[in-house]
């Protein structure tokens, strides 16, 4: 077997939060996965629907491997990134990585995995692979899946060689950083308040506050959306709070990310930002209860809740980020 040394899984709830962790550490660079998702600007939201779908889709967010770039960026280390459309070079890119004695994430398809629990597609999923034989592959993933699992090198083939929503060309990417580690404590201000623009400024009405109200409005017409409300509806509500979000769409990562960060900065913006994301969190978990609700019983009154609830953390979310744009660093 040919597998790279000291490598620490650790019990951690998001795909590329824990790869990042596997490879930054690695580096020397030990970060809690709320510090990671934060600093990499993860936080978002996106409603999701088109006629193309089953059902909507709520998303909590950023897209995928767009927080690995911002937390490279923030912290100053060196992102390397390979694709190719070729199996074949793109294992050679993975032996490389191993080789040079350091870890490699990979951005595949889950649904192939040996080891998933739940058989969905999903070609944003990211693992951290440190080590091969020449029947499996060793690799990192989330607590939910096991944390440190092994896979067929087949199933890893046909994961990462996967075409549709979300998935990328093979995609494989190491983390090497500078001779004199970065102060990830410089980086905070700027990353909330650059998530906070984002958040506040968004493009269009599906994403961010506006999002969140819009989706306040259409979450009463699921039912009438599904052909099987008792599924799609409980789904909804389990990815919101089990696949692999950390719970309440992400928020009970970024309340923990500002709560962290309040040992650093001394602000009362940062106070009132973590105050708020508290709320939120525990109001978005109360709305993944309602759809559920809603589902299993077939009554609108849960959706007309939730809908009330979504409005409410519009205007919660709204009011926590412009204070955190309003820090200093």
């Amino acid at each position: 077997m040919t597998t790279v040394t000291g490598i620490a899984p650790r019990g951690t709830q998001h795909c590329e939060t824990s790869t990042l962790g596997v490879l930054l550490r690695h580096q020397g660079i030990d970060l809690s996965e709320p510090m990671l998702f934060g600093l990499g600007r993860g936080l978002s939201f996106i409603y999701w629907d088109s006629k193309s779908m089953d059902f909507p889709f709520l998303g909590g967010r950023v897209k995928p491997f767009e927080l690995t770039r911002n937390l490279a960026e923030a912290l100053g280390v060196e992102l390397s990134v390979r694709e190719t459309s070729s199996p074949r070079k793109a294992w050679a890119d993975v032996v490389e990585a191993i080789g040079a004695g350091r870890p490699v994430g990979l951005q595949l398809d889950c649904y192939h995995l040996d080891y998933f629990t739940a058989k969905v597609h999903f070609g944003g999923h990211v693992v951290a692979l440190y080590g091969y034989d020449d029947q499996v592959a060793h690799l990192v993933d989330t607590e939910q899946q096991g944390g440190a699992v092994v896979t067929s090198l087949t199933s890893l083939a046909e994961a990462r060689a996967a075409r549709g929503p979300m998935t990328a060309k093979h995609r494989s990417f190491t983390l090497t950083a500078p001779q004199e580690l970065p102060s990830p404590h410089e980086a905070i201000v700027p990353a909330i308040t650059a998530c906070a623009h984002t958040f506040l400024n968004p493009p269009i009405a599906n994403l961010g506050h506006r999002g969140i109200e819009k989706s306040g409005k259409l979450v009463r017409t699921w039912l009438r959306r599904s052909d099987d409300p008792g599924r799609d509806l409980p789904q909804a509500a389990l990815l919101m709070e089990k696949a692999g979000t950390g719970g309440a769409l992400f928020r009970n990562l970024y309340r923990d990310f500002l709560a962290e960060c309040a040992e650093f900065v001394d602000s009362d913006h940062l106070r009132t930002g973590h105050r708020l994301y508290a709320e939120a969190a525990a109001l978005w978990t109360e709305v993944a209860v309602l759809i559920t609700k809603a589902g299993e019983s077939g009554e609108e009154q849960h959706l007309a809740q939730a809908g009330t609830a979504l409005l409410e953390l519009s205007r919660i979310e709204r009011e926590a980020m412009e204070a955190l744009s309003r820090l200093e660093g």
